[in-house]
């Protein structure tokens, strides 16, 4: 785009600045975009919506001191960020429940809890809402690091390096926990089909 020599400093910065902001996200449109999805991954890991809006909250403060990365790197580095709030939030569930929960009932049997939601929200009101049931309540049932495999690389569509960042392995870890949850998810939803 030319400029004519006459234009003033301030539409000539601007000029300028237009195309630089088109091309560079910003932090905050970065987490406008991944907010809805990482609500999901924590309310899957949670199992409580409001942990899950509190782990997504708090992950997307502390990206905020990350604003000076480069964008390229925001992706694995905010889920990295997210799953260790989700685990924390896991461990403090678990030392609450321990010390909290009685070891057992007055007649003597286990006084276990069962926090796991029966589907989900009833307020969604969509034609896959059933799909949706069963795939998520497969999904809970993988083990931790299964689960956040199968989330981040397919679901998320990671490559396998950020997803690795993400969790903290090596990459053929992931490889193998991606593995072995597709064909723990296929045969738990075998006979929906």
């Amino acid at each position: 785009m030319l400029l004519s020599v006459s234009a003033e400093p301030d539409t000539l910065r601007q000029a300028t600045a237009a195309p630089a902001a088109a091309r560079a996200p910003s932090l905050e449109q970065f987490l406008e975009g991944i907010g809805p999805r990482a609500y999901r991954f924590a309310e899957l890991g949670l199992r409580h919506r409001e942990d899950a809006l509190d782990a997504v909250q708090e992950a997307m403060m502390r990206m905020l001191g990350y604003r000076d990365r480069p964008a390229a790197e925001w992706t694995p580095l905010f889920w990295r960020i997210l799953r260790t709030r989700v685990v924390d939030a896991q461990r403090r569930r678990m030392l609450r429940l321990r010390w909290l929960a009685p070891a057992t009932t007055a007649d003597g049997a286990d006084a276990g809890f069962d926090w796991a939601d029966e589907g989900p929200d009833p307020a969604r009101h969509h034609d896959g809402r059933e799909a949706y049931g069963r795939f998520a309540q497969a999904l809970q049932a993988l083990p931790r690091r299964q689960r956040e495999a199968f989330t981040l690389r397919v679901l998320e569509e990671l490559d396998v390096a950020d997803t690795a960042k993400a969790m903290g392995c090596s990459e053929g870890s992931v490889k193998t926990h991606l593995s072995r949850a597709r064909e723990a998810l296929q045969r738990q939803l075998e006979d929906w089909r």
